[in-house]
């Protein structure tokens, strides 16, 4: 029954190729373990946790490790999107553009200048 109630949680853990994936049922508690890639994956895992079980549930154990403390996510550019709106989705301040421009003036010269399909590292706040 709480492996049920939690499917969301596994399916996103799924999706996101949560490594060393465990999932058990202990009498009426679900426990979850696994390592995330980074911390914005398992912000969104514990994200659905509350979503579910709400504030603070109590059938469920989650021990979510990050591979990669370096940066808070990668992100891929799409086309249409600017540092700005990147900036805003990662940490709801588009202001911080200069933040992500900064952790990537390896790739990038220019913050006004981003091209689809180039990995930019999302450095932690």
């Amino acid at each position: 029954m709480v492996k049920e109630k939690y499917d969301s949680v596994l399916k996103l853990g799924e999706k996101l190729n949560v490594q060393d994936g465990d999932v058990q049922v202990k009498g009426d508690k679900l426990e979850v373990r696994g390592t995330t890639k980074t911390q914005y994956e398992k912000n969104l895992l514990w994200d659905e946790i509350k979503r579910v079980g709400g504030e603070n549930p109590q059938d469920i154990m989650a021990d979510i490790k990050v591979a990669d403390e370096s940066v808070y996510a990668y992100h891929t550019v799409k086309s249409g999107e600017s540092l700005s709106l990147i900036a805003k989705h990662y940490y709801g301040d588009p202001m911080k553009y200069k933040q992500i421009f900064a952790a990537n003036t390896d790739i990038l010269k220019n913050p006004d200048l981003i091209h689809p399909g180039q990995e930019l590292k999302i450095p932690n706040e």
